[in-house]
């Protein structure tokens, strides 16, 4: 059978046999395995019709102008902050994510960040090795039933979070000003009207939020300052929501117990006072960060998940079938899959 869609997969992966399985012999694939755009040779990208991308490389302008066959690009995975939204949409290209895959593993890993802080297992494991073996520490847990759990972003995760917290026992509330009136009755949780109300009355504040203008560095000095003396603070949403010398200074000061970081704004973070002080255990860290390497999406199930629906994004597309997770299009005028997409695509809120 004559192969009539080329598929590019430009980064991280070097074996596409999940992509393979569901293409068929109808699609060819190329993995070059990038870092850099210009790695790949621009016939490569001129004969193009779709992208598979990771997070290695940036889809700059320049870059989908080089692409005049490609009619969407789907990021394998939930951010897209390397593909110019903008860009594609002028071009016709539509760019889609994966946005759910991760709903499961992310929501376990904040349980697991809030649990391991609770229950003090780090301060507990730490007092072990130097030799001691007693339950009564400076800074005992408390029992997590009645406790407030404040969710910040009520979308995807934020949601599988607070029905495991439910299970757990704790309060859960919620600020996220975009989600319907009813959520809250639906999901049998508190809804606080405003960010400050919120960060008032929790004992856990967990970022699930995007990232967005919005939402940028929301994390920072005075988001701390609202927050209850003695809090546990938990980000697994995205780096860019954090500022990190503010948290640096929430917890030097002891105004924040705790904090769990698995996203960070550069990535690995950067060797400032925090991650310096952290890494030397210094006394007034020691214990109080829990820090994993952007970890929270990945299981083997995930990945599989993500892998198995970008590609069946990209042949829906490439059939002239609406795409599931289309996420420009405010930018969209013409679609190269086919103008007859555009009635379903401006029926679609832009995240």
């Amino acid at each position: 059978m004559p192969q009539r869609f080329t598929i590019l997969i430009p980064d991280v992966l070097d074996n596409a046999d999940i992509e393979e399985e569901v293409f068929g012999d109808e699609y060819r694939i190329l993995t070059p395995k990038a870092l850099e755009a210009d790695e790949i040779p621009a016939e490569t990208w001129a004969e193009t019709d779709a992208v598979l991308a990771f997070h290695e490389l940036s889809f700059t302008s320049e870059v989908l102008e080089g692409m005049p066959r490609c009619k969407v690009v789907v990021r394998n995975g939930v951010g897209y902050d390397n593909v110019d939204l903008k860009a594609a949409g002028e071009l016709g290209i539509l760019v889609c994510n994966i946005p759910d895959y991760g709903t499961d593993s992310v929501a376990d890993h904040t349980m697991g960040c809030l649990l391991a802080l609770a229950r003090r297992l780090t301060m507990y494991t730490e007092s072990i090795r130097e030799g001691e073996w007693k339950f009564a520490i400076d800074t005992p847990p408390h029992r997590l039933g009645g406790t407030v759990l404040g969710i910040v972003g009520m979308g995807r995760i934020g949601t599988a979070t607070a029905l495991r917290a439910k299970a757990f026992g704790l309060d859960v509330r919620f600020y996220d000003p975009y989600v319907p009136d009813g959520t809250d009755k639906a999901l049998q949780v508190t809804r606080c009207d405003t960010l400050h109300e919120l960060l008032a009355e929790a004992d856990y504040v967990s970022m699930h939020c995007l990232l967005c203008n919005e939402t940028r560095e929301m994390a920072n000095a005075e988001f701390f300052g609202a927050m209850k003396d003695g809090a546990i603070f938990i980000n697994t949403a995205r780096g860019g929501v954090l500022d990190v010398e503010a948290l640096t200074d929430a917890l030097r000061s002891e105004k924040l117990l705790a904090a769990a970081i698995d996203v960070w704004p550069n990535e690995p973070p950067k060797e400032g006072p925090l991650v310096k002080a952290w890494k030397n255990r210094e006394p007034w860290i020691a214990n109080r960060l829990l820090v994993t390497p952007h970890a929270a999406f990945f299981c083997v199930e995930s990945i599989e998940e993500m892998r198995i629906k970008g590609a069946k994004e990209v042949m829906r597309v490439l059939s002239g079938t609406p795409p599931r997770n289309c996420v420009n299009p405010q930018f969209i005028t013409h679609v190269r899959a086919g103008d007859h997409l555009l009635p379903h695509l401006h029926r679609i809120r832009p995240l």
